[in-house]
């Protein structure tokens, strides 16, 4: 619908009330309508649909203070009586067409028609309806999502494991709020000519293709200010500094990137937020390790014990330690498991804490512990662990 049809349509009428009706009276009057002509109590009505259109219509433009006061002075500018086409109309009507009219708006405020009116009638009608001014047809301006922001945070290897909020200081940009966000130190920007309000424009790549481009003159805003705000310069952003409490989940790891929706750049214009990237470093633990779901641990065990077999105690991450039970012949290098001792896995349940046996041998022994070995040396002197070997490597 062109902003022609727009101005001309009497609103008042529409819904029934005075021109100095008040905001309570034009939404009682709108609710009444609305009950009346609401298709789902007129089924199969099309006139009763198409007039539901037009109060719904009314009632969005009158029931806005601003529209309603941008409307009041278009028809106050034409007369009640809609547009005067037409060169050299007379009776006091303005003498000019709607073609000198809307390609002065489009112009930017060149080429001014009859009594001083062009570019400004571009911003009276796209504030009106949220529409461009080429052409009286524009499209309404767009949201526009808000950026993605990264940020960084080092865990220790406990709270890793079983996740931790951590409070996180960003800046990032946000609305201006010298300007709300507009852009204009007035409140008052105007809808982009170059691209309708959109942000965007598209151009030819040959093949019967396009390709779509940020607008340059808004720089992707769809607006334009006309007297810039001294503090953001016309973005309608400014640099923020603000503290997110951030619940890191339990199990992350080293290098993980981990994604919060909505927790980045706010908005503009009704748009989503953008995400929060956030990057987490992990911290090496004196004792424990990691391997994807479980923990690792080494303990060292003595000759005897890993011989004779046994039990030992294990420690595991911020809990009591575990008893394990040590086969007699354990080999240096093995690795038993000790079950839901690990990490927390998405499903909430927990890897397990892989043990691996280290033999310690002791660098000094006294007389009695010396003559005991040399006792067990002379008992298994017979036996030669390295023989197997000898015989692989003639045979191979």
């Amino acid at each position: 619908m062109s902003t022609k049809d727009f101005v001309e349509k009497d609103y008042y009428k529409v819904l029934g009330v005075p021109k100095d009706a008040t905001e309570a009276e034009i939404k009682k009057a709108y609710r009444k309508l609305a009950r009346e002509f609401h298709p789902d109590a007129n089924k199969g009505n099309a006139e009763a649909e198409e007039r539901f259109k037009e109060i719904s219509e009314a009632n969005d433009i009158l029931g806005d203070p601003k529209k309603r006061k941008e409307y009041d002075e278009a028809r106050a500018l034409f007369g009640n009586g809609g547009f005067r086409p037409g060169p050299g109309a007379g009776g006091g009507n303005f003498n000019f067409d709607l073609g000198d009219l809307f390609g002065g708006a489009q112009g930017g405020g060149q080429g001014q028609g009859a009594g001083g009116f062009g570019g400004g009638l571009g911003d009276v009608f796209g504030g009106l309806f949220n529409r461009g001014a080429a052409g009286g047809t524009g499209t309404r301006v767009q949201p526009r999502r808000g950026q993605d922001i990264e940020s960084e945070v080092t865990l220790s290897f406990t709270e890793a494991v079983d996740g931790a909020t951590v409070p996180l200081r960003m800046s990032s940009q946000a609305p201006c709020k010298a300007c709300s966000g507009t852009g204009d130190k007035n409140g008052t920007p105007r809808v982009c000519p170059t691209c309708v309000g959109t942000g965007q424009v598209s151009r030819g790549s040959g093949g019967g293709f396009s390709l779509t481009d940020p607008c340059v003159d808004c720089k992707g805003r769809g607006l334009i200010a006309e007297n810039p705000c001294e503090v953001c310069k016309g973005s309608g952003r400014a640099k923020s500094s603000r503290t997110m409490q951030v619940r890191i989940p339990a199990g992350v790891t080293d290098s993980q990137r981990i994604r919060l929706r909505g927790k980045g750049t706010p908005g503009e214009r009704g748009g989503p937020a953008g995400d929060l990237y956030v990057v987490v470093h992990v911290d090496a633990h004196p004792v424990f390790g990691r391997k994807g779901d479980n923990l690792t641990v080494t303990v060292p065990v003595t000759f005897t014990e890993a011989a004779l077999g046994g039990e030992v105690k294990v420690p595991t991450l911020g809990g009591p330690a575990v008893t394990l039970k040590l086969p007699a012949g354990t080999p240096n290098g093995r690795t038993m498991r000790a079950r839901g001792k690990g990490a927390v896995r998405k499903d909430g349940t927990r890897g397990d804490l892989l043990v691996t046996v280290e033999v310690s041998v002791p660098t000094e022994l006294d007389d009695k512990a010396r003559e005991a070995l040399e006792s067990y040396r002379e008992a298994t002197a017979e036996q030669d662990p390295r023989a197997e070997l000898f015989e692989a490597a003639k045979g191979a």
